[in-house]
């Protein structure tokens, strides 16, 4: 067969999706030395006990040698724990927990399990970039809703947030719809869902007879009042929603890759079908530590949250000081921001001059869209970072006032 004849190595379902914007921004990063607040991941490590505790597991000999394929036991009581602890959802460990290698692949593995190609899916846009890769993946057919951004002005301050129009949620289901993927709180967005809103999602699934894979890995980061309301707690939702949850974003340990999905019997020996054939074990030695972590006081949590609450108040300001429209987020770790007040139309193109102009990185909202235009004056910056960090990159921002 000759070269022109070739057909495409790639899978066509993964057409387009190529290395990933964080990677690129990260290689950017290093490149010109400059901050990267761009990618999502802390730099600092988390509790140090919940560090010594997997250096306990390692020394002891629990989880070199591959772990049960639904996860160790002590970490799926851990979870099940936690859920009941926090939100009175009862799970049985032993049937309703399993262990996944972060919260990527219990996606990937919900997704796979639970989709036949050409089923749809609704999902909430701006969205985490694997959603898209893995809707391709399962053959499913990617149906986006679009959080609009809104802007209000109260007693002279303007105070910007993105919305979801329930009635556009509605009417994007269909009779090809399985399954609603949704994200509270919100990545990149920082919206989280109201239990209003979540009412009305729980009756749509409900009247619909849909599944519903939720994402709720920033549960332990919502500021200013607001309540993180999982959706398998309102009435109809337990039998048909997936639940994933990560250790990473509320430990500091994103490196561990220690997710789980939560949800009926028979939706959790679906997803496992799926994520054996993945990764079929991960991360054993960690799943020790994470189970102590998930039992550790409410103080830490609340320490944890204040922590991040005065890291968002301190970059938000420094947006604002150097012209960016900044989106106060209201859950997650991430600021997103609009570039047009400094005179930016073009998200990717300011991304990659920025780490020459201020010695910054942050990610363009776009590559969050399937309609690129929606998300072009979007830029988010992450504030999961050091103090001084954040400090040193707000005064470096402050250039671009100019």
């Amino acid at each position: 067969m000759t070269s022109s004849a070739r057909r495409p190595l790639l899978n066509r379902r993964l057409a387009g999706f190529g290395t990933t914007i964080f990677a690129e921004m990260s290689a950017l990063a290093l490149s010109t030395g400059a901050i990267n607040l761009g990618q999502g991941f802390p730099d600092t490590d988390g509790p140090e006990e919940v560090r010594e505790a997997a250096v306990r597991a390692l020394r002891d000999g629990r989880g070199n040698q591959y772990p049960p394929g639904p996860g160790v036991p002590e970490l799926r009581t851990a979870v099940a724990a936690h859920q009941e602890r926090r939100y009175g959802l009862a799970y049985d460990p032993a049937t309703e927990v399993l262990v996944t290698a972060g919260a990527t692949e219990a996606i990937a593995a919900s997704l796979l399990a639970l989709l036949e190609p050409g089923d749809e899916v609704v999902a909430l846009e701006p969205y985490y970039d694997s959603y898209a890769a893995c809707i391709a993946m399962a053959g499913g057919t990617r149906v986006p809703v679009t959080l609009r951004p809104h802007e209000e002005t109260v007693d002279g301050t303007v105070h910007r947030r993105f919305r979801l129009d329930l009635d556009e949620l509605r009417d994007a289901i269909t009779d090809r719809t399985r399954l609603l993927l949704i994200n509270t709180p919100h990545n990149p967005s920082g919206t989280v869902l109201t239990r209003e809103e979540l009412t009305v999602i729980a009756g749509l699934a409900v009247e619909r007879d849909l599944l519903v894979v939720t994402d709720e890995v920033y549960e332990h980061l919502v500021f200013d009042g607001a309540e993180h309301v999982p959706l398998a707690s309102l009435p109809g939702m337990r039998e048909r929603t997936v639940t994933i949850g990560s250790a990473g974003k509320t430990f500091s340990f994103t490196g561990w890759k220690v997710g789980w999905v939560t949800a009926a019997p028979e939706l959790v020996t679906a997803v496992r079908s799926a994520k054996q054939y993945l990764t079929y074990v991960a991360s054993g030695p960690f799943q020790y530590a994470v189970a102590e972590a998930l039992a550790l006081p409410d103080a830490y949590f609340e320490a944890f949250r204040a922590d991040m609450l005065a890291k968002r108040d301190l970059l938000s300001a420094g947006l604002t000081e150097a012209g960016f429209g900044v989106f106060r987020p209201a859950g997650t770790y991430f600021v997103t921001t609009d570039i047009r007040p400094l005179g930016e139309s073009d998200g990717f193109a300011f991304c990659r001059a920025l780490p020459e102009r201020a010695g910054v990185v942050a990610v363009p909202n776009a590559v969050f869209y399937d309609d690129r235009e929606a998300g072009a004056p979007f830029v988010r910056f992450a504030f999961c970072k050091r103090t001084p960090v954040l400090e040193e990159a707000v005064s470096r921002l402050k250039a671009l006032a100019g």
